[in-house]
Formats: structure tokens, C-alpha cells, sequence
């Protein structure tokens, strides 16, 4: 994986039952909240070494030009053929896992592309798991994520365009190549409108505030 290695629950389980008191985390790696909950009750500690350069905060994920895109194992598929062909069309992307077709937990990842993203280190996210949906309720659990389940080009736009929507999700199973390599182009090259919906997306911001203070 050419991105930032997600840490999860199951690793640090992992680290635990190998009688590890510490663990050591590259760089930039994603620790999701189960992992770092059990390694808290567990007495381990996740260490990092100095984050590089390149790992430092990038700015303002609207003018960002990195994409980052994670799956669970029903997705592996598809997104091993979307980041080859966004490549080939020039974009920067950012592979956050899973790295094989082994079933694994689509939170943990979701987790990771909304994390990314909210950090402002990309400015949108795709996360692929077997209908999209699941993915799209973890995503919109994070500060500042507008995650939404696409299943054509119309939604796409709309959520673009008027919902100013940075992360998408997509369903494996439930659509082919070609529709999905559409609505990501669409997701992708639509820009949001403001206007009337900024009003709107304000309010979207200030419930998700006024739950965050609680």
C-alpha cells in the first residue's frame, strides 16, 4: 500500500496476546478509536516516530488535489481498477488498505479515508465496501464529513453541487465498473455551487457543532 497504514482493533489485539507492552506505528499511520481504546485498557502504547515532511497538515482540503481511497474486502476489487485508472488520468491518490481480498471490518478503513480528509491532508475521499451504505454512516460520523452514497451520476452531482459532499461511497456489489468510473468523474469535476446551499450546508454544520459540544 502506497499510503498511511491503518492501525486496528484486531492489530493491537494482536500486539496484546504477543505480550507487547508497546507498539510501534510508522508514520502518518491511521489509529482507528477501537484500536486505540483496547490499547488504552490493555496498557499498550502506540508509539510514532517524528512524522515526516510530507505528512504535515496540507491545508484547506477544498484546494487540495490528493485523493484518498480505502475499501474493505468486497471492495478490494473495485478500487484496486479505480486508483488505476485515476492514476492514469493524472490524480494523485493515496491508498489507505485493505491490501488483500481477506475479510476485514469496512469501519476501520472508512474511519481512515474520513480521517484523512477532515484533517485536511486530502480533499476527498472515495470508500468502497459492498452497497456503499455502511461505509457513508461511518464517514458522516466524523467533524466535518459530508459523505454520500452515490448510486448514479445525478447523485454524484447533487452532492457535489449542492451538499458539498467530500467524501464518496460506493457499493461493489451493487453497481459495475463503468457506471462507478462515471459517477466518480461526475463526483470528482463538480464543483459546489453556494449560493442557497451554502445557507443549507451551514445548518448541516452547525447541528453536527451543536452535537460535538455535548
Amino acid at each position: 500500500m502506497g499510503g498511511r497504514k491503518v492501525i486496528s482493533e484486531q492489530t493491537i489485539r494482536e500486539a496484546a496476546r504477543a505480550g507487547q507492552s508497546s507498539f510501534h506505528a510508522p508514520p502518518g499511520a491511521i489509529v482507528t478509536p477501537l484500536a486505540a481504546d483496547f490499547a488504552r485498557s490493555a496498557g499498550i502504547n502506540i508509539l510514532f516516530s517524528p512524522a515526516p515532511e510530507a505528512n504535515q497538515r496540507e491545508g484547506d482540503s477544498t484546494s487540495n488535489p490528493v485523493i484518498c481511497i480505502g475499501s474493505d474486502h468486497g471492495g478490494y476489487a473495485l478500487k484496486s481498477d479505480i486508483i488505476e485508472w485515476l492514476k492514469a488520468d493524472g490524480h494523485q491518490v493515496v491508498d489507505l488498505g485493505t491490501d488483500t481480498p481477506k475479510s476485514c471490518d469496512y469501519p476501520d478503513f472508512a474511519y481512515a479515508v474520513a480521517a484523512m480528509v477532515a484533517e485536511g491532508r486530502a480533499g476527498r475521499g472515495i470508500m468502497i465496501d459492498g452497497v456503499g451504505v455502511g461505509s457513508a454512516i461511518v464517514c458522516n460520523k466524523v467533524p466535518g464529513i459530508r459523505a454520500a452514497c452515490a448510486y448514479n451520476e445525478f447523485a454524484a452531482w447533487n452532492a457535489r453541487a449542492h451538499n458539498d459532499c467530500n467524501v464518496l461511497t460506493l457499493g461493489s456489489r451493487s453497481m459495475g465498473i463503468e457506471v462507478v468510473r462515471r459517477i466518480v468523474n461526475v463526483f470528482l469535476d463538480s464543483e459546489f455551487e453556494g449560493g442557497r446551499h451554502a445557507r443549507r450546508v451551514d445548518k448541516m454544520t452547525d447541528i453536527e457543532e451543536r452535537f460535538s459540544r455535548r
